[in-house]
């Protein structure tokens, strides 16, 4: 199983979050690109883009935050972060 956690936050509060399952058998880039595509789904939200900063954060930590300028449209809260909590 594997399942991502996405949580917006605003002045250090978290607004909004959602966790996505995955049981295909996908590769783990496949299950992050497919979860965030639900997320943005769920959330209303645009794509936002893998700046290097952030795949080097989520490659280190399996953990990423998308600020402002990751996404093109105006967001009304600070930044959507996601982070792997199982992986088989």
């Amino acid at each position: 199983m594997f399942r991502l956690w996405a949580k917006i936050f605003k002045d250090n509060r978290m607004l909004r979050d959602t966790v996505i399952c995955d049981d295909s058998a996908e590769t783990r880039t496949h299950k992050v690109f497919n979860a965030l595509d639900e997320i943005c789904y769920q959330f209303d939200l645009g794509k936002p883009m893998w700046l290097d900063a952030t795949i080097n954060d989520f490659k280190k930590h399996s953990k990423a935050r998308f600020t402002r300028d990751n996404f093109v449209e105006q967001i009304d809260f600070d930044f959507l972060e996601i982070q792997v909590i199982e992986e088989d």
